[in-house]
């Protein structure tokens, strides 16, 4: 298992999971995910453990934690892991595109239907993905240690307070437009 096939596996159950463009469609994608990550090998499954991870942490920016700030209204740290495994339910292109610049998921229409309602965007289920496959393959718990999570260091040039929506329309102009009417509410 590289990244690739993770990322095939994600493809896979975005095209034969009900409804993924939802705000809520991540969750049949990850329960997809981990049917098709089942049918691998568990050494693959493993593997898939740590790519996932690894993901996550590719993931770890101040920006987009900006982002979800403002697209779920709030972001806790459990709420960012949420978030950012909703983000790669969403595929490779989105995974990618959004990291190197977060606000240009205010062009996802995911994005901009849960932004109607204020609907929070995220999948906690993401996070399950290997476990739940590890254990539908073989009856037992992924191998302990089997995965490390390495985050990096936050970006301090985006250590302001996400709440300052003046300093949110400045670094993330289109989730701003997007999401200004929810904060006249």
């Amino acid at each position: 298992m590289d990244v690739n096939e993770f990322w095939s596996i994600v493809d896979e159950a975005r095209r034969t999971a009900a409804a993924p463009e939802e705000p809520d469609g991540a969750r049949a994608v990850a329960e997809r995910a981990a049917a098709l990550l089942a049918a691998r090998p568990a050494a693959e499954i493993v593997a898939a453990q740590q790519i996932l991870w690894d993901l996550l942490g590719t993931s770890y920016r101040a920006p987009l934690w900006a982002a979800a700030y403002t697209i779920n209204g709030g972001c806790s740290d459990d709420g960012f892991d949420y978030f950012r495994g909703w983000l790669v339910l969403q595929g490779r292109e989105v995974f990618e595109r959004a990291v190197a610049d977060p606000d240009s998921l205010a062009g996802s229409p995911v994005i901009r239907r849960a932004s109607e309602d204020w609907a929070e965007v995220e999948c906690e289920s993401t996070l399950g993905i290997a476990w739940d496959a590890h254990r539908a393959a073989t009856g037992e718990d992924l191998p302990p240690d089997c995965f490390r999570i390495r985050y990096p260091a936050l970006d301090p040039s985006w250590n302001f307070d996400f709440d300052d929506w003046a300093e949110t329309e400045r670094r993330l102009p289109r989730l701003a437009s997007l999401y200004a009417r929810h904060r006249a509410a």
